[in-house]
């Protein structure tokens, strides 16, 4: 089995051992240690970190993270598969390895069911399987991400190709009430500042849903839809911005915060349209009040001053 390069460095890969039994934790370590000597050893170094329960994980994940947790079944405050199903509950993202002395096929089963990446049986456990099976997980978690990004990049493919054609399809309101172009086209640097702009709000906007603070987007997404409609920007405008602001924002990013980007961005472009409609429905009307008061002629003659 050949290591993606996405895993071949330099540094150790955490592994935290969740073990109460001092001897078993010291051959888990004793494993891993600088003697051994094999290509798997070579390919994977790892550094052990060891506690004896599920809270002291639970504290020491707090400031670290883990490639991969070694869980033995059978603690002193838990037993069998109650010991993972605690644990899935802490970790519901974390790859866990468990182990136990048990030769209950009836628990293995088990263990798969209640979301175990490996499972080892203590008697047989020696350096080479404990590689292997380590191994064999940070394999499934580069494919499992692999297949999470292809999927994530055909979702926004599909979501791009979706606002392009609305983009070719839309007759422009600009383009009938005024006869412009596109502020792409015709104005390409203060397309950039409105570009710039917009990127701004889908950040505080992920910054907002994250660490629920108020950075008043409504508001900001009001005022910046006024500067749009001033310049006569039509729904392809803003398709424009989205779109290009999001392409830009999702270059060399993780699948989550990708996600996110979409997610917030949806909320505020439609947020972003509804104002610029607002704000033409606005100024329209009371522009075309205007002109119809200005046609219609008075009743009555004016009087004569003389």
């Amino acid at each position: 089995m050949e290591l993606s390069r996405d895993y071949m460095t330099q540094e150790p890969y955490q592994i935290l051992l969740i073990e109460d039994d001092s001897a078993t934790a010291v051959m888990v370590d004793h494993c891993f240690g600088p003697s051994i000597v094999s290509p798997l050893a070579e390919r994977l170094p790892v550094q052990i970190t060891t506690v004896s329960n599920l809270t002291e994980a639970v504290d020491i994940c707090q400031d670290r993270e883990f490639a991969v947790v070694l869980l033995d079944l059978f603690l002193s405050e838990l037993q069998g598969i109650d010991t993972l199903i605690k644990a899935r509950t802490i970790f519901p993202d974390q790859s866990i390895i468990v182990y136990s002395q048990s030769e209950d096929e009836h628990l293995v089963i088990q263990a798969f069911q209640h979301g175990a990446d490996g499972y080892l049986r203590l008697k047989n456990l020696d350096s080479y399987l404990l590689y292997y099976e380590l191994l064999s997980v940070l394999e499934r978690n580069i494919y499992r991400r692999k297949s999470e990004n292809q999927r994530n990049l055909a979702s926004q493919q599909k979501e791009y190709s979706a606002l392009e054609t609305l983009i070719s399809s839309t007759t422009s309101v600009t383009a009938r009430m005024f006869g412009s172009d596109t502020i792409k086209d015709s104005f390409p640097e203060l397309f950039g500042e409105l570009k710039q702009t917009y990127g701004e709000l889908l950040e505080l906007a992920l910054d907002q849903r994250a660490f629920r603070v108020d950075h008043n987007l409504s508001e900001r997404l009001r005022n910046l839809a006024d500067r749009l409609g001033f310049m006569k920007a039509s729904p392809r405008d803003i398709i424009e911005i989205h779109t290009t602001v999001l392409k830009e924002k999702n270059h060399n990013i993780n699948v989550i915060k990708s996600q996110a980007y979409a997610t917030e961005g949806r909320l505020i472009v439609l947020e972003l349209m509804g104002y610029l409609a607002s704000f033409y429905r606005k100024y329209y009307v009371s522009l075309n009040n205007l002109n119809i008061s200005s046609r219609i002629s008075p009743r009555f003659p004016p009087k004569d001053s003389s």
